[in-house]
């Protein structure tokens, strides 16, 4: 980024800022700024999805909503204004540009510079943007360890299982029984000495060892003892705002890539007894963090599961494996749950039903069928296998009460569909802004019908027609049946540049 770049950007990222509450309330600073490399994609890390949400957006959501404090700092850099545009503004938020991507005690000491003006800042936490899977009850007992600990720094950790070569997360480099000369380590043992990173240790020479000082005293780890480490550092810090103002600026570049290691603070802390802790989070799930695409699959595969456990004796999901609930209509059905008794909902296989739909008791949605936007499905309604049913932001959908959506219809925009009306195979229907599609009540449509911004009234059937902005009314022929629509088609045109072969 030049610097022509950079002062568009900062203006950009104003613009979305507003300002911290300045009452001593906690401030969490979000790491956001990095590319990853390892992901493979000209999309930004952060944007990726888990569960339909950006994995930035899902750990923002979560730190505010349990830190008891909107403070939050966060750090862009590549594809800035994207990232800013997808968190989003919002009350005591403020964005800043990490500039150049010299690592995570770069991107830490941005964020604390925009403090200097503050006079009541006390607890920071700090969090990487792509731990997506993190929950509020990781965040609230963190914040609860870390306001009881006498600690000035905490650190919350994961316990890797697995081949150490695959390790690639930072080890917690603790105090081990005795030190370089056999001496008992005494009251030191398992206090934490440094955050060593994978690349430096693969780094090291095979046979080669590393010493480490703390307190005066001299501990050895051979190049197989950094690597066993099995404790891992998460990148989620809580920590004094004084002390770690204290240390940060004396940070330096003294490791493989060439970066400021925000964990490098650590060894600062110990020199000066600044009481460091660590201690693990009890589900390692909650804290996993992604490079490459096949990490970010799992923490999806995880998600997956955890929104089939909390539905699985509330509703019927066909495959645990092959299914799409949006949080906001997982939050909807246990909303209902809690209002009846029982729902018979039923979810097919590959079904998607995105943010904005709302279900109803005694809905059934079939193998592959895809439900996305402002789309509220009656009881007793039935989308059979392959139906998409979709509107733009601000178009909706009204199905009625036991209405049958059959395979592989496609329905879009604005439209009201009455109750127990039929839509049978291979109907394609949509309503626009000005002329939306309604349909009334027990209405029939069959046959490879297009239904565009047109007026059907009740108990009518429509067969192999083409109607578009068109009324129709409800008409009894002089037998007493209703009077149906078929085979009505619209003048062919362009038909003078169609010739035979």
């Amino acid at each position: 980024m030049n610097k022509i770049n950079n002062g568009e950007i900062i203006e950009f990222l104003k613009g979305l800022s507003d300002d911290i509450d300045d009452s001593g309330a906690p401030v969490a600073i979000i790491l956001a700024a990095g590319h990853g490399k390892r992901i493979k994609s000209e999309r930004s890390k952060m944007l990726h999805e888990i569960w339909g949400k950006a994995t930035v957006v899902r750990v923002a959501n979560v730190v505010s909503e349990t830190l008891q404090s909107k403070n939050q700092i966060i750090v862009v850099g590549i594809k800035a204004q994207q990232v800013a545009e997808t968190i989003g503004k919002a009350k005591n938020r403020i964005f800043v540009l990490q500039k150049e991507q010299k690592g995570t005690g770069d991107a830490a000491r941005e964020a604390l510079t925009i403090l200097n003006k503050y006079r009541n800042i006390s607890d920071i936490y700090i969090f990487p943007g792509d731990i997506g899977l993190i929950t509020p009850e990781v965040v609230s007992k963190f914040k609860s360890r870390f306001e009881e600990s006498n600690c000035k720094m905490e650190i919350l950790t994961g316990v890797y299982k697995g081949d150490p070569y695959e390790n690639a997360y930072g080890r917690i480099v603790r105090v081990p029984e005795f030190d370089i000369s056999g001496i008992p380590s005494g009251e030191d043992q398992r206090n934490v000495i440094e955050i060593k990173e994978y690349k430096d240790i693969f780094a090291m020479q095979d046979r080669s060892s590393y010493n480490a000082l703390y307190k005066d005293k001299k501990y050895r780890f051979s190049k197989e003892d950094l690597l066993n480490i099995n404790e891992y550092n998460t990148g989620v810090y809580a920590v004094d705002y004084k002390h770690i103002m204290s240390q940060i600026s004396k940070l330096n570049p003294d490791n493989i890539p060439g970066e400021l290691y925000l964990t490098d603070v650590i060894p600062l802390f110990n020199r000066n007894n600044i009481s460091v802790g660590a201690y693990p989070a009890d589900d390692n799930n909650t804290v996993i963090g992604f490079n490459v695409k096949s990490v970010l699959q799992k923490m999806e595969s995880i998600y997956r599961r955890k929104v089939w456990v909390c539905l699985r004796d509330i509703i019927f999901i066909e495959n645990p494996d092959d299914f799409y609930i949006a949080d906001e209509v997982v939050e909807q059905i246990l909303k209902l749950d809690s209002k009846f008794p029982f729902l018979d909902i039923s979810i097919g296989k590959g079904v998607y039903i995105g943010k904005g739909v709302k279900l109803n008791r005694g809905a059934i949605i079939k193998s592959g069928s895809v439900l996305n936007g402002n789309i509220i499905l009656g009881e007793g309604s039935i989308i059979q296998e392959n139906v998409s049913i979709r509107t733009c932001p601000n178009e909706n959908i009204l199905i009625g009460k036991n209405c049958i959506i059959m395979r592989g219809d496609i329905i879009k925009g604005n439209v009201t569909i009455g109750d127990g009306t039929r839509i049978e195979n291979s109907v394609n229907m949509t309503g626009s802004d000005k002329y939306p599609l309604k349909i009334g009540n027990n209405v029939t449509i069959k046959g490879t019908s297009y239904i565009f911004g047109s007026e059907i009234e009740d108990d009518i059937l429509i067969e192999h027609s083409v109607l578009k902005c068109k009324r129709v009314k409800r008409t009894i022929k002089r037998d007493g049946n209703i009077q149906p629509v078929k085979w009505v088609v619209p003048p062919p045109q362009g038909l003078n540049i169609v010739t035979d072969l």
